[in-house]
């Protein structure tokens, strides 16, 4: 059990509570952006500081990728709403493709691996960081330009991530990119 109360894991599980907490919190209040912006300072440091420290695990990875779904989700139920009214039928068209490969690859890995896995790639990163934006935007009337940003950053995430995933006997945590196999 201790091996698995680490610092980064401990780091990681703010961001579990975080979202949760901003389930119930009114979205875009102050409140609001105090945790969301906590959230993802958690989710700038777990990985790096287990990198640095020497405490990277399989456990930390799931747990982090578990910590990002919920986030997500969460930022989904809070801040769908506003840009439901906001996006162009070209931008959900983008959005459904999106998650629609994403989908099909966390199952295509799932039966060939045995085991759920989300790679933590460059282009992943980016997406995450663009997405975490968001609704800084949507407070001053963007979240439109920042949304066009993101549909091309993601669409790019998911299909270089299926990719990698085709093209791997075995899974390997440690992939950043398509240029790396």
């Amino acid at each position: 059990m201790k091996k698995y109360i680490t610092i980064p894991n401990c780091i990681t599980s703010v961001r579990i509570v975080g979202s949760v907490s901003m389930f119930f919190t009114k979205s875009l209040s102050t409140l609001f952006f105090i945790i969301y912006t906590l959230c993802g300072i958690s989710d700038a440091l777990d990985g790096h500081i287990a990198r640095k420290t020497g405490t990277t695990s399989e456990f930390g990875t799931k747990l982090d990728s578990f910590a990002d779904l919920l986030f997500y989700f969460v930022m989904f139920l809070k801040v769908f709403p506003m840009l439901a009214a906001q996006l162009t039928p070209f931008l959900w068209s983008i959005a459904i493709c999106v998650v629609s490969i994403r989908i099909f690859t966390y199952i295509m890995v799932a039966v060939k691996h045995k085991h759920f896995a989300s790679l933590h790639t460059y282009a992943n990163k980016i997406t995450g960081l663009v997405i975490f934006s968001v609704p800084y935007f949507l407070v001053y009337k963007s979240g439109v330009a920042i949304c066009s940003v993101l549909a091309l950053v993601s669409t790019y995430a998911a299909i270089e991530e299926l990719i990698i995933h085709l093209r791997s006997s075995t899974y390997d945590s440690t992939t950043k990119t398509l240029l790396t196999k």
